[in-house]
């Protein structure tokens, strides 16, 4: 019998991100989280139009998010473009991606 498989959820992030909608989609995160023990968040990013230094900030905040509440975030679907952006910006380490 192996190890039982994380509990996770899905959440994803599209369009364009303006700075306004930081707070929103950080508060959306942590309603998902608080009332149940999640491990993992896969975080889609699939959708995201023209990634950019808000979309990593948002991303980043997030992460801290999860971290705050004891889960883990993944990001799936990252394009090379925000891969690259997340990499020069040093965040490599704390967000995790899976490319298209």
């Amino acid at each position: 019998m192996g190890a039982p498989e994380p509990s996770s959820i899905e959440f994803a992030v599209g369009g364009t991100i303006a700075r306004a909608d930081v707070p929103r989609l950080c508060d959306a995160l942590r309603l998902l989280l608080e009332p149940r023990k999640i491990e993992v968040v896969i975080c889609d990013v699939g959708a995201l139009v023209r990634p950019d230094a808000v979309a990593v900030d948002l991303l980043a905040r997030l992460q801290l998010t999860a971290c705050r509440l004891g889960a883990a975030m993944r990001l799936r679907d990252a394009s090379a473009e925000l891969c690259e952006l997340i990499g020069f910006m040093g965040l490599c380490g704390p967000l995790t991606t899976r490319r298209r």
